[in-house]
């Protein structure tokens, strides 16, 4: 219902009103915009409801989860959905997104300015019970600045968990190999550059000389 309406125009158009400015880029025509700051995104998703209109999620993404689609691993807001009913009924709408959005992506930036405060993120939030990327993240975070002991915590936690699918699997099994060099920060770095370098590659966002700090 969605292509056959305006609503993908309207968001988009709204979109480069607010987002353009900070510097985002959108996915081809898509509903996506990226915030690069090379080893993570900031990701703007204005999601698509079953009836014609809009939601807006806005997260931040580890590019060391080496993955080939876009993902909101923290800080997560979701706003919406607001419906299209007509032009004139849902362009402020979309306007008005696109500000929640810009408002969020400047909050994200603002939240993580760099490692050290996201590995502080990271590390105090609470342990949710089967939420295995939390520890996994955290203990990426905190091996990167220096800190093997919580490392080692949070890549045990993950550790812990039961296998119960072919993803976790192949996550504690990068744990593991995260585990044992966790001591050595610039074998963790190595581990996590390559890690980045492979993740924007597959999402077809350009190579950067990567500074993690």
């Amino acid at each position: 219902m969605a292509d056959r309406s305006p609503v993908l125009r309207i968001i988009t158009s709204a979109a480069r009103e607010s987002l353009k400015p900070l510097g985002l880029a959108q996915r081809g025509r898509s509903r996506l915009w990226i915030d690069d700051h090379e080893w993570w995104l900031g990701v703007v998703e204005f999601t698509p409801p079953r009836a014609a209109g809009s939601g807006l999620h806005v997260g931040a993404m580890w590019l060391w989860h080496d993955t080939d689609h876009l993902a909101f691993h923290a800080a997560a807001v979701r706003t919406g959905p607001e419906l299209f009913h007509t032009e004139d009924q849902f362009t402020p709408l979309a306007l008005e997104l696109s500000r929640q959005a810009a408002a969020n992506v400047t909050a994200l930036r603002e939240k993580f300015p760099a490692l050290p405060d996201v590995a502080r993120y990271l590390t105090s939030r609470p342990a949710r019970r089967a939420f295995l990327w939390d520890s996994f993240d955290a203990g990426i975070a905190a091996a990167l600045t220096g800190d093997p002991a919580t490392a080692r915590d949070h890549f045990e936690r993950v550790l812990r968990e039961d296998p119960l699918a072919p993803w976790m699997v192949q996550a504690q099994k990068k744990a593991r190999e995260l585990y044992a060099i966790a001591p050595d920060r610039d074998a963790v770095t190595d581990w996590v550059t390559r890690a980045v370098g492979s993740c924007r590659s597959k999402l077809g966002l350009d190579p950067v000389t990567l500074a993690i700090s």
